[in-house]
């Protein structure tokens, strides 16, 4: 198959882009995504992909979609920040542009862009999780992207980690996004500041900021850098929060790589050396086996774009039988 469209469906932006079969991205365009209608996202993901085909010979569209998709890559099924519940977006997409559509979870297709042509296209076996303002996540098995009976698995930022922990956004208690992702790490930041710690009261000002409430993750991370102690103990923190939990992932795939992408993940080193070190030490039998190697994500914010498009060249699989 030749060109194909990727599109990356975010709750402000929808970004979209022309994907050769080597990864490689050509025309971008993006549109402003109108989170609290259907129609309206319907119909400007429609916009931004009609722009593309009109310069180019498209064979199909892949869309990454922040939610939970059927395991025929047609439906939405739940969104947590757009107004999709059983949306069949594949279905009314590909009406429109008279095109192949396939749809997949946004983080599957991130991590299937690194797998395929960024930090894991050397393995079979891989895990990729996005830290960002939330988590998410991506597993590949045998070259093959993990969907489950029903298409939503690998939801790895909704691993429970402390029970009847802080309140996650899915509804559920504890969840790993509650305290390895940005808004955990603003939300620590934030709360030290306020309590009048004088460490942290320095961090502020090295963010060149008094108000603990303007505080905000790109900020730390930038703090974290220069050596400010109070951010740097926040990604260790957030680093042995992560890499506990990858170790009870890295015992149910048993990958050869897992990879970290997300906006946090531009701390680099910083929150690699600290999620190593935690996962080291609680990894089950870690005398015993083989431990994967860690990296950072290549592909940056284009990752979801490619791996979409990649998607939307394979088939999709065979539904589950349930008996």
């Amino acid at each position: 198959m030749g060109l194909t469209i990727g599109v990356d469906v975010g709750g402000t932006k929808i970004a979209a882009g022309v994907v050769g079969a080597d990864g490689k991205i050509g025309a971008r365009t993006h549109r402003d995504t109108p989170a609290n209608s259907v129609d309206a996202t319907a119909a400007a993901i429609c916009e931004a992909a009609a722009e593309l085909i009109a310069d180019h010979e498209v064979e199909a569209v892949g869309i990454g979609a922040a939610g939970f998709v059927s395991s025929d890559r047609s439906t939405v099924l739940f969104a947590p920040n757009l107004a999709w519940r059983d949306e069949p977006l594949g279905a009314r997409v590909a009406d429109v542009l008279k095109v192949p559509v396939v749809v997949e979870n946004d983080a599957n297709a991130a991590a299937w862009g690194e797998f395929a042509f960024g930090a894991a296209r050397d393995v079979e076996h891989m895990v990729c999780i996005t830290v960002g303002t939330g988590i998410g996540g991506g597993v590949v098995i045998g070259g093959e992207l993990l969907r489950g009976a029903n298409g939503v698995a690998a939801e790895l930022g909704h691993m429970r980690v402390v029970p009847g922990g802080h309140r996650c956004g899915c509804g559920a208690r504890g969840c790993i996004e509650q305290y390895a992702s940005g808004s955990a790490l603003v939300r620590e930041g934030r709360a030290q500041a306020e309590s009048g710690s004088l460490a942290a009261a320095q961090m502020l000002s090295v963010c060149g900021i008094t108000d603990p409430a303007l505080l905000t993750g790109p900020m730390i991370t930038q703090a974290a850098t220069a050596g400010d102690p109070c951010a740097v103990e926040l990604f260790d923190d957030l680093g042995r929060w992560l890499g506990e939990g990858l170790a009870s992932i890295a015992t149910l795939f048993d990958p050869a790589t897992i990879v970290i992408g997300g906006g946090v993940s531009a701390a680099g080193d910083l929150l690699l050396r600290s999620a190593t070190i935690a996962f080291e030490k609680n990894l089950p039998a870690k005398a015993n086996r083989p431990h994967p190697t860690f990296g950072l994500a290549l592909l940056g914010n284009d990752a979801g774009i490619i791996g979409a498009a990649d998607l939307a060249r394979r088939p999709a699989p065979a539904p589950e039988k349930h008996r």
